[in-house]
């Protein structure tokens, strides 16, 4: 959706929205490719340690199987449905499935347990919860706390009508589709209810913290758990958006020579690195080679981060900012204007971020960093939390955590 320019103030100028009024996510990152470029790779898996590369008609196959299913066992639009998996080609085809069919879809972080996973599948009135084997265990001793759960599915191990066919459900671009909980930071976690044009209201920032997603031969892959908004929508979707390959790789733990080994087996050239692994990487001295672009977002890199990622990556790491409730709203980009320690970067294109006094005026002093409504990288609201939803608000401007104090 970026234009790349030469300069920053030519990228704002040039930019406008271009959502259509029907979009469906689902469609959009797989059955798009699927009918253009059917052999296309979308996923490169390494799940098990060996390549498999998985195209896009593969994908489209293995997601309107899995929604199918989901449809004769009464799953529908607007029904919520969990994804417990990690990293891999299922988890993917889970979330094209459950868009697909108009319902949404509410990702799960494997390594939740007991509570965490009871308030978010209660809070969501999930009906059911899509999973991998290892998670089956997981939800099954819950499922008597859970009245609305019919179905707990592993697709690895479900019997699919071959036969069968299926259409996907013709969406607005405002109606819901994906229901993320904050991490529980500042509180409780709260569902942040997105509408399918979150994905293009992601691209901007995505693309501004690549130096312009897609060049030729890019290929993406982030240690970030797709359970998080930022490994689901700062990655995994807007790289199928794009047709860009993305990497699929479970790692236990994280370390650098894990990290190294799937970088050179997967091709990747581009990297969502969160904080904490930029830190684990400079303390093992590691240097990588290959990359075209790395981002991170999350917390403050600082400046020994910075000037590490230019001696060891051989590339200016590009910083963004956002949240689970309005995301990739601020970022970096090294192919426009040098990054520096204690910034984050300007505004991405389409969303006007400013600096808000009390009454929820623009200051240049100091205040609150807020985001205007018309995004539509923003929620819709706090699932069945209006009051919640009311204070993330001031006039028509949504606040984030930052807060801005004038220099003098």
């Amino acid at each position: 959706m970026l234009h790349p320019a030469t300069s920053y103030d030519a990228l704002q100028e040039g930019f406008v929205w271009n959502i259509p009024a029907r979009y469906n996510i689902g469609v959009d990152v797989c059955d798009k490719w699927a009918e253009i470029d059917p052999d296309r790779t979308a996923i490169i898996d390494l799940t098990d340690g060996t390549r498999t590369d998985v195209s896009f008609g593969v994908l489209q196959y293995l997601s309107d199987h899995l929604a199918q299913h989901l449809q004769s066992n009464g799953i529908g639009v607007g029904d919520r449905v969990g994804v417990l998996r990690t990293q891999s080609v299922w988890t993917a085809a889970a979330h094209i499935a459950i868009w697909k069919l108009g319902a949404i879809s509410v990702p799960l972080f494997t390594l939740f347990r007991t509570e965490a996973l009871l308030s978010r599948l209660s809070n969501a009135g999930a009906k059911a919860v899509v999973v991998d084997e290892s998670s089956v265990e997981l939800v099954t001793p819950l499922r008597d706390q859970l009245p609305e759960l019919q179905h707990v599915i592993c697709p690895e191990t479900a019997k699919f009508d071959d036969d069968a066919e299926f259409t996907p459900h013709d969406t607005f671009a405002d109606d819901p589709a994906i229901l993320i909980y904050t991490s529980g930071t500042t509180g409780p976690p709260k569902g942040a209810l997105h509408a399918h044009r979150v994905l293009p209201g992601h691209l901007p920032g995505v693309e501004m913290s690549h130096d312009f997603l897609p060049q030729a031969g890019d290929c993406m892959w982030t240690p970030a758990d797709w359970a998080w908004i930022g490994g689901l929508l700062d990655v995994l979707m807007p790289a199928l958006h794009h047709g860009v390959p993305v990497v699929a790789a479970r790692m236990q733990k994280f370390s650098a020579a894990g990290c190294n080994d799937i970088i050179q087996k997967g091709g990747v050239r581009n990297i969502f690195f969160p904080p904490t692994a930029l830190k684990m990487l400079m303390a093992e001295g590691v240097e990588i080679s290959g990359l075209r672009t790395v981002a991170s977002g999350g917390e403050p890199l600082g400046a020994a981060l910075l000037n590490w990622g230019k001696t060891a990556l051989g590339l200016s790491i590009n910083e963004f900012y956002g949240q689970t409730e309005c995301n990739m709203v601020i970022s970096s980009c090294g192919a426009l204007f040098a990054s520096s320690d204690g910034c984050a970067g300007r505004p991405v294109p389409g969303h006007n971020v400013a600096v808000i006094d009390d009454q929820g005026q623009p200051t240049d002093t100091e205040g609150d960093i807020a985001v205007h409504r018309g995004t539509p990288v923003m929620m819709l609201e706090y699932w069945q939390n209006r009051a919640a939803t009311r204070e993330k608000f001031r006039g028509d401007w949504l606040l984030t955590c930052l807060l801005y104090t004038s220099p003098s």
